[in-house]
C-alpha cells in the first residue's frame, strides 16, 4: 500500500488548510489505496473569525486544528522524513501562505516554514512525487525555486504568478480540472479554489492532481 503524507496548515481556509481541498486529496488517495498520513508543523496560527474574516487576536496551535481535518490522527512534521513517504501532497487554504511559509504578507521575499521546506526537500531528493493545489504551489517556489526552477501553476491570477516566478519558478496558466506536471522534477500542481469554481470541479481537478501524483509514484524516479 503506498504511503502518502498530506501537509496540513490548520483547518479553515482564511487561516489554515481548505477544508474541501483537504477533502478532496483524502479522497482522492483513498480511491487509489493509498495510506494518508497528515502531517503538521508545531507552530500557533493567528486565529481568523471565519464569519467576519477578521482576525479574533488569539491563536491556536497549527497541529490540533489539523487534527481535526484528520479526525485526531495527525503526526507533527518534526517526526518524519520526507523519503518515509512515496509522495507528499499539499492542499491549500491561506494557511499554506500564512503557515507553511510567509509569501501572504512577503510575497517573493517569503521563507518557508524550516520542517516544512526539510520534508520536502528530503522527499524530492529520493524522488517522491509532489503535489500542490490551490496556493502551495507558493511553498514549492520558495522550496525549491532557486535550485530547481520547477514548472507550477496558481491557476491565472497575474500577481500571484510573477510571485512565484520571482522566486525561480515558471508559472503556467491552468484550468480549475487541469494539472501542471514539471516530469523532469516529479512535481504536479493545480489551482483549485484559486479559480473559484465549484466544487465539484475543485474534487475533479484535485483528482487529476493526485491521479498524476500516484503514476509518478508507481514509476522508479531517474537515477
Amino acid at each position: 500500500m503506498p504511503k502518502v503524507g498530506v501537509i496540513l496548515s490548520g483547518c479553515g481556509v482564511f487561516d489554515g488548510s481548505e477544508i474541501h481541498e483537504a477533502v478532496a486529496v483524502l479522497h482522492a488517495l483513498d480511491r487509489h489505496g493509498a495510506q494518508a498520513v497528515c502531517l503538521a508543523p508545531e507552530m500557533e496560527l493567528d486565529e481568523i473569525n471565519h464569519l467576519t474574516q477578521q482576525p479574533t487576536g488569539k491563536k491556536r496551535s497549527v497541529l490540533m486544528e489539523s487534527a481535526r481535518i484528520a479526525r485526531g490522527n495527525v503526526t507533527p512534521l518534526a517526526e518524519v522524513k520526507g523519503g518515509d513517504f512515496d509522495a507528499i501532497v499539499l492542499p491549500g487554504g491561506f494557511g499554506a501562505a500564512k503557515n507553511l511559509c510567509d509569501f501572504a504578507s512577503k510575497g517573493a521575499e517569503c521563507t518557508a516554514h524550516d520542517q516544512v521546506s526539510r520534508v520536502l526537500k528530503e522527499a524530492q531528493q529520493a524522488g517522491r512525487p509532489l503535489g500542490f493545489a490551490c496556493i502551495s504551489p507558493a511553498v514549492a517556489a520558495r522550496v525549491f525555486g532557486e535550485d530547481l526552477g520547477p514548472n507550477l501553476t496558481i491557476g491565472d491570477d497575474k500577481g500571484t504568478a510573477e510571485g512565484l516566478e520571482a522566486m525561480g519558478a515558471t508559472h503556467q496558466n491552468c484550468d480549475v480540472e487541469g494539472v501542471v506536471v514539471d516530469n523532469r522534477h516529479r512535481i504536479v500542481s493545480t489551482p483549485a479554489y484559486m479559480r473559484e469554481q465549484r466544487i465539484t470541479e475543485i474534487f475533479t481537478g484535485i483528482g487529476n492532481m493526485v491521479d498524476k501524483v500516484m503514476e509518478i509514484a508507481s514509476q522508479p524516479a531517474a537515477v
